[in-house]
C-alpha cells in the first residue's frame, strides 16, 4: 500500500476529485488553503496580497498497482497548464488500522 501526497493550485480540485472518483478511489483527506512554494519552479501560492493564489492538497492510500496510473494523471494534468501547478509524493505504508 502507498500514500499518495498531492498538492496543487485550487483550481485544480475539482479535476483531482474527478479523477478520484474515476480511478475508483473513495478514501482521502483533503485540506483547503495550504499555502507554500514549489522547489523547483513557479510563483508562491501564500493567499496574501502579493502571492494572491493559494493551494489544495489531498492524501489518500491506494493499493500498489495504482499508483503509476495516478501519477501519469497527475502529469498530464500538470502539462496542460504547468504554471497552474500540481505536484504529487508516493510514501511507503507499512501498517495500518
Amino acid at each position: 500500500m502507498k500514500a499518495i501526497f498531492i498538492v496543487y493550485n485550487q483550481a485544480l480540485t475539482e479535476k483531482v476529485e474527478y479523477m478520484l472518483d474515476r480511478l475508483e478511489i473513495r478514501g482521502f483527506t483533503q485540506w483547503g488553503d495550504v499555502s507554500g512554494r514549489g522547489s523547483v519552479s513557479g510563483d508562491p501560492h501564500m493567499g496574501t496580497h502579493t502571492w494572491p493564489e493559494i493551494n489544495s492538497a489531498t492524501l489518500t492510500m491506494v493499493d500498489n498497482d495504482k499508483v503509476d496510473v495516478i501519477l501519469d494523471k497527475i502529469s498530464k494534468m500538470n502539462s496542460v497548464n504547468e504554471e497552474v501547478g500540481i505536484r504529487a509524493f508516493v510514501w511507503d505504508i507499512l501498517q495500518s488500522v
